[in-house]
C-alpha cells in the first residue's frame, strides 16, 4: 500500500473534505481552541461558555451518568475571574477560562477523590492537586466537575458500587467503555471540551473510541503522576478531547517534571507547534489484526482501512506490516492482578466485602502470584518493548484498530456474546502499549452498522508523542473523524 494508492475505502473523502470542523450548535459544543479564539476576539466570555457547559452537564447527567460531582458555584466563580482577566487583556495561562473535568481517581485540592468505591469516606478531602490537575489550575482552566470511573479504575468499562453505570452517548443501552468512561461521555456530549483521564490498559483509548472522541496515552513519564498508581508503570495520565489540536494544547500544559514523581521524563518538547507538519513521507505500518491473532468485526475493519487510505492519500508511505508481537495478555494479567492485590491490601474484611466482586476476585488472584511469576511477566514486557523498538526502526507509525468491536451492553465487563472472562480479552490492541509505555492515540473514523463509533489507533516509538498528534491532526483535517454528534435529551 503506497502513498499514491486511492483504491481503498475512504480515500475519496480526503480530496473532498474541508479541514474546518462542523459549526458548533452552542458554546458547549466548541473545542477549547475555539473557545480561546472567541475569548481573544471578545465574541463571548468565559462566564457564558462555562454557563453553557454547566447547563449541558445538568442535561446529560440523567442520560449517561458521566459525573460524580459538578461544582457549578465554584466553576462560575472561576469563570468570572477569568472574564475579568480577558477583559484586561491579561489571561493567566494557555487554558484561561476553558471548562475542564477530571477523572475521579486524580487528586484535586479540597475535593474528595471517591474512586467509585464505598470504601472511601466522603469526607476524605485531598490536601493537594495531582501534578496534572495542578497544572490545569495554574493554566487558568475552570475545574467544573469530576467524572465517573469503575472502582479504583480496575476494568475497561465504567460502573461501580458507588456511582452505578455510565452509558454511551450514542446508545444508552451500551457501555461508554472505561475506565475513563465518564470523561469520554462528558466530552462527547459537550460537558467540557477537556478532560483528564488515566490509562493502565487502554482506559483513555477504550472509552474515547466507544464514544467517538480523541484520546491520547502519552509516553510513560511524559505526564507526572502523584500519588503513584497501584498498577505501577502501566498507568498513564492523558488528554481526552474533541480533537487532536485540543489534546496537544492540553498535553503541553500537563507535561514536564514534578519532583513528586521520580520516573518523570523531565523537560518536554512543545507538541502544539508541530501539529501542522502533516504525514507526507512518514513510514506507516498497518496491522489489521496483529497477523491474524485478533478477530475484528468487518465494519470496524472497513472503517480503519478507510483511515489508513486517508493517510496514504495525504502522502504517507503505507504498507501492511504486523509487529512481531505474540499476545502478551497473560503477562498483563499477572501485572494487573498483582496491582489490584496491592491496592486493596490496606482494607479490612468489612471493607473488602463492599468491593466490586470482580475486583475482589482479581485481587485474590493477584495475592497468589509469586515474585518469580511477577518477574517472568516483567521479562515478557521487556521483550515486547524490544520487539516494538525494532519495528520502529522500519516504521514511524503503527496503525491498528483501537478496538475490534463497537460498544457492547452497559453494566457488563465483557460482551454477553463473547467467551471472554476478563476485560482485557476484548481490547487486544490497547494494553500491549501500556506494557511498552509507547504513545498511542485513538481517532474516530466511522460508525458501525449499529450506529456506534469506531476508532483507529496510532502508535509511535517512545518519546514521539508529537508524531502521534501530528498524524491524528492530519486525519481530523482530512475529515476522517467527522462523525454525527450523539443526540441529547429534550429535557432534564
Amino acid at each position: 500500500m503506497t502513498a499514491d494508492r486511492t483504491d481503498l475505502p475512504g480515500a475519496d473523502r480526503v480530496a473532498a473534505a474541508s479541514a474546518a470542523p462542523p459549526a458548533p450548535d452552542s458554546l458547549a459544543d466548541m473545542t477549547a481552541c475555539q473557545l480561546l479564539d472567541g475569548y481573544r476576539r471578545g465574541e463571548f466570555s468565559p462566564v457564558e461558555a462555562v454557563g453553557s457547559v454547566l447547563e449541558r452537564a445538568e442535561r446529560i447527567q440523567p442520560l449517561v451518568n458521566a459525573f460524580v460531582r459538578v461544582d457549578s458555584e465554584a466553576a462560575l466563580v472561576q469563570a468570572r475571574a477569568s472574564a475579568e482577566r480577558w477583559a484586561r487583556g491579561a489571561p493567566c495561562g494557555p487554558l484561561d477560562g476553558v471548562p475542564a473535568t477530571v477523572k475521579d481517581l486524580l487528586l484535586q485540592r479540597d475535593v474528595a477523590a471517591l474512586r467509585g468505591s464505598l470504601t472511601v469516606g466522603a469526607g476524605t478531602v485531598s490536601a493537594e492537586d495531582a501534578p496534572s490537575v495542578g497544572r490545569l489550575r495554574a493554566a487558568g482552566a475552570v475545574l467544573m466537575g469530576r467524572t465517573t470511573t469503575p472502582e479504583f479504575g480496575w476494568k475497561g468499562v465504567t460502573d461501580s458500587p458507588r456511582h452505578g453505570v455510565t452509558r454511551n452517548p450514542y446508545d444508552v443501552t451500551r457501555t461508554a467503555g472505561g475506565s475513563s468512561g465518564g470523561s469520554a461521555a462528558a466530552v462527547a456530549l459537550g460537558a467540557g471540551p477537556l478532560s483528564l483521564g488515566t490509562d493502565g490498559g487502554g482506559s483513555v483509548r477504550i472509552p474515547a473510541a466507544f464514544c467517538g472522541i480523541f484520546g491520547l496515552k502519552p509516553t510513560y513519564g511524559r505526564v507526572p503522576i502523584h500519588p503513584p498508581s497501584p498498577f505501577g508503570t502501566l498507568s498513564h495520565v492523558g488528554p481526552m478531547t474533541r480533537d487532536a489540536a485540543d489534546a496537544a494544547l492540553l498535553l503541553d500544559v500537563i507535561s514536564g517534571a514534578d519532583w513528586r514523581d521520580w520516573s518523570h521524563l523531565g523537560p518536554a518538547e512543545t507538541v502544539r507547534d508541530r501539529l501542522g507538519e502533516g504525514v507526507r513521507g512518514l513510514r506507516v505500518g498497518y496491522s489489521a489484526s496483529f497477523g491474524g491473532q485478533v478477530a475484528v468485526d468487518p465494519p470496524v475493519a472497513a472503517a480503519v482501512r478507510g483511515a489508513v487510505a486517508a493517510l496514504a492519500a495525504l502522502g504517507a508511505y503505507v504498507e501492511e506490516a504486523d509487529p512481531d508481537v505474540a499476545d502478551p495478555v497473560e503477562a498483563f494479567h499477572v501485572l494487573w492482578a498483582a496491582g489490584a492485590a496491592r491496592m486493596i491490601q490496606p482494607l479490612g474484611p468489612a471493607q473488602r466485602r463492599q468491593l466490586d466482586p470482580g475486583l475482589r476476585e482479581l485481587a485474590a488472584a493477584g495475592a497468589r502470584i509469586s515474585a518469580v511469576e511477577y518477574l517472568a511477566a516483567v521479562d515478557v514486557r521487556m521483550e515486547l518493548g524490544r520487539r516494538m523498538g525494532r519495528f520502529h526502526t522500519s516504521y514511524d507509525l503503527l496503525v491498528t484498530p483501537t478496538l475490534p468491536i463497537t460498544a457492547f451492553e452497559a453494566g457488563t465487563q465483557v460482551p454477553l456474546s463473547s467467551r471472554h472472562r476478563r476485560w482485557a480479552g476484548w481490547t487486544p490492541f490497547t494494553y500491549p502499549f501500556n506494557l511498552t509505555q509507547q504513545p498511542a492515540a485513538t481517532v474516530p473514523c466511522g460508525l458501525g452498522r449499529d450506529g456506534l463509533p469506531i476508532g483507529v489507533q496510532l502508535v509511535a516509538a517512545r518519546h514521539r508523542d508529537a508524531l502521534v498528534l501530528r498524524a491524528a491532526h492530519a486525519l481530523y483535517g482530512a475529515g476522517v473523524a467527522d462523525l454525527p454528534r450523539p443526540g441529547l435529551p429534550a429535557t432534564v
